[in-house]
């Protein structure tokens, strides 16, 4: 681990829409918000903090963590649904990866239960909206300092 712990977040498609897609559902905070929410929950921790409506780029990112990164937390949105690329790449870590949903997933269409992300992750934080983020980085923190 590095002196400063740094934590990546990535955020899949449509989350740059935060703050007015469906926020009976996603809430009100923007991405911007959340970003700010993470900085603060981080308490001097380096945040890299990203989002893409691409799936390649957030594969990308993933191989990218297992270098630079102490922590992963990815909101894959519709990807944890889709994507057995995501599931791969998150395999080849050896980092903590927490998957994050705004929502509770469990909740809603029943498409939605089944996430690819889920078992290459380390755990998983849903249906506390923009809050969500905050436990994410702090169980980050945990999870960094348990690692031998």
């Amino acid at each position: 681990m590095a002196e400063t712990p740094v934590i990546h977040v990535l955020n899949g498609p449509n989350l740059n829409l935060l703050g007015v897609r469906e926020p009976d559902i996603y809430g009100r905070d923007t991405l911007a918000d959340i970003e700010q929410r993470c900085v603060k929950a981080a308490g001097g921790a380096q945040v890299v903090f990203r989002q893409t409506n691409h799936e390649g780029a957030l594969v990308d990112w993933i191989q990218e963590a297992r270098e630079g990164a102490d922590a992963l937390i990815i909101n894959p949105a519709a990807y944890s649904h889709t994507s057995v690329a995501l599931h791969d790449a998150l395999k080849m870590l050896s980092i903590p990866v927490i998957e994050l949903h705004l929502s509770n997933p469990a909740a809603r269409e029943t498409f939605r239960h089944h996430s690819y992300v889920s078992s290459a992750a380390t755990g998983v934080i849903a249906g506390f909206g923009a809050t969500g983020y905050e436990l994410a980085v702090q169980a980050a923190l945990t999870l960094i300092r348990e690692r031998p």
